[in-house]
C-alpha cells in the first residue's frame, strides 16, 4: 500500500513529530506530582496513551513502519534532553524511579504498535 505525496500530509507528519516533543516537555514537567509523600506518576501513564496515539496518527500518514516511529523518536530526543543537565546544573529529569516508568511507559506500549505494525500476526488458514 502505497500513498502519494500530500502537502496537508507532510504538515501533519510534521505536526505530529512536533508534539512529540512538546508532549514529553509536559510529561517531564508534571511528573514530581505528589498524593501527600508519596509519588504519583500520572504523567507516565499519559505518556503510554499520548505516545500510542502519536503512532496511530503518523500511522493514517505513513505506512512505513520506520516514519511511524518518528513522533516516538522525537519524544526520545526530548527526554535525553530533559534528563541532561544545564548550563547552571540544573536538570528537569531526576535519578528516581518515576522517570524510569516514564521511559518505559512512553516507549514500550508505542513499540509494541510499531512492532505488530512492522510483523503483523500471520493469517491461519483451514
Amino acid at each position: 500500500m502505497t500513498r502519494g505525496f500530500s502537502p496537508l500530509g507532510g504538515l501533519l507528519a510534521g505536526l505530529l513529530v512536533f508534539d512529540g516533543l512538546v508532549t514529553v516537555v509536559l510529561e517531564a514537567l508534571f511528573l514530581p506530582l505528589y498524593a501527600g509523600s508519596t509519588p504519583l506518576p500520572l504523567t507516565a501513564l499519559v505518556a503510554a496513551v499520548v505516545n500510542v496515539l502519536l503512532v496511530l496518527g503518523m500511522g493514517t500518514v505513513v505506512s512505513r513502519p520506520m516514519f511511524m516511529a518518528l513522533p516516538v523518536l522525537a519524544w526520545m530526543l526530548g527526554f535525553l534532553i530533559c534528563s541532561s543537565g544545564g548550563p547552571g546544573g540544573d536538570i528537569v529529569l531526576e535519578d528516581s524511579w518515576p522517570t524510569l516508568a516514564l521511559l518505559a511507559c512512553g516507549l514500550i506500549p508505542a513499540g509494541f504498535v510499531l512492532f505488530r505494525r512492522a510483523f503483523p500476526a500471520p493469517q491461519r488458514t483451514r
